[in-house]
């Protein structure tokens, strides 16, 4: 029988992919199931973005392959949001890039640059992409803690000095999944100094940039001056635009490591399909004030969750952006595991255990905003009267 390489038999299955036949299940059983699990935006893009597409899509010369790593016009599209939104100069030509869905550029970032053996500075908790995309490649890996005392941003100076010189990439990512933390300008500054101190490479995840509440916006941390030469940072129209099943974002800063990325995804993928490249380009430059709108829905899905969680006895923070909420659990309860799985088991409401995401999770849930407010407010009732019930 042949056998799988090493590294993929000791590769853990995506939790995502292992909850589908759970739900499955129940859903045969004729479960109610409300999932407050995965971050899949249940809106649409504005009708513009989709009314482009179709368009694109009905010219025949659209159908062939597009250019790798992008069209010129989407990758000047990338430049003039990144001005817009930032004001940070991207030059389309060597500072930006294409990707297929940002999660493929984070996991491809890893073979592009490490070695086995090489070390990678991973936030704990973190997106699991990280983490496999290191193992895949035989790196080792330095867990770096968020806390809430330190407001889940990771403490530089708690990073031992001999990990910090064999540092090669340091995982960033803000407005953040699970936690819904968020970042300054000063934290970044911090971020970008201890790169150049210890020549190690930025990898900023920012795929939350724009969905954040009230007065609140996300900076990026290319805004701080000498970012480029210590980062590239990774973003996405999955959340931002309501594209997530579209499969289409960017990295852009670094030119060597933007090239470098480039040259390897040229082996293994052949860019996107030129009609969501074009429907991207309206996306990305045209009315953005639709998002406003949207943020708000978020909003209020987002203190329904909180409420709830506070009602049920869970300790949580009011989150300023992202799309989740990150949960202490009630007193009396140790295991999240256990306890989103009973949860499922006995209610038919999907949530995931922080675990999942690191050592740090292991006292935490996440709970998701993506679904209609109305199925949210029931969600959260059958939540505090099953924690009620098991007290």
């Amino acid at each position: 029988m042949i056998k799988p390489s090493k590294t993929v038999a000791n590769l853990k299955p995506y939790f995502f992919a292992g909850l589908k036949g759970k739900l499955a299940d129940l859903a045969e059983r004729g479960v109610d199931v409300i999932r407050l699990d995965m971050g899949s935006p249940d809106l649409p893009p504005a009708d513009f973005i989709i009314d482009k597409l179709v368009e694109s899509a009905r010219n025949p010369k659209k159908h062939g392959y597009s250019p790798a790593g992008g069209t010129p016009e989407f990758l000047k599209a990338v430049s003039t949001y990144y001005k817009r939104r930032f004001n940070v100069d991207i030059n389309p030509a060597t500072e930006a890039l294409g990707l297929i869905g940002s999660k493929e550029g984070l996991f491809n970032l890893n073979h592009t640059l490490l070695d086995p053996g090489d070390m990678v500075l991973l936030p704990d908790p973190y997106y699991p992409v990280y983490l496999a995309g290191a193992e895949l490649t035989g790196a080792r890996y330095h867990f770096m803690p968020l806390l809430k005392k330190n407001n889940f941003l990771p403490d530089f100076d708690a990073i031992p000095e001999d990990v910090a010189r064999e540092a090669k990439i340091m995982w960033l990512n803000y407005p953040n999944n699970p936690t819904g933390a968020t970042a300054d300008l000063s934290f970044y500054a911090k971020a970008v100094a201890y790169a150049r101190k210890y020549d190690i490479l930025i990898a900023h995840d920012a795929p939350y940039c724009d969905l954040a509440f009230g007065d609140y916006i996300p900076p990026s941390i290319l805004e701080v001056e000498g970012a480029k030469e210590v980062a590239v940072e990774f973003n996405s129209l999955s959340k931002t635009y309501n594209m997530a099943g579209w499969r289409i974002g960017m990295a852009v800063g670094n030119a060597e490591i933007i090239r470098l990325l480039a040259n390897y995804k040229s082996q293994i993928d052949s860019s996107i399909f030129a009609p969501i490249q074009d429907a991207a380009v309206v996306a990305l430059t045209s009315d953005q004030t639709w998002l406003q709108n949207r943020n708000k829905i978020y909003e209020a899905r987002r203190d329904v969750v909180y409420q709830g969680l506070v009602d049920a006895g869970f300790e949580v923070d009011l989150p300023e952006a992202a799309l989740y909420l990150w949960a202490k659990l009630p007193k009396g309860f140790s295991d999240p595991v256990n306890f989103c799985a009973d949860l499922l088991e006995d209610t038919g409401v999907s949530i995931t255990p922080g675990v999942i995401y690191g050592p740090s999770g292991a006292d935490y849930i996440r709970i998701s905003i993506v679904i209609p407010t109305d199925q949210i407010a029931e969600a959260m009732r059958r939540i505090k009267d099953w924690v009620e019930k098991q007290r």
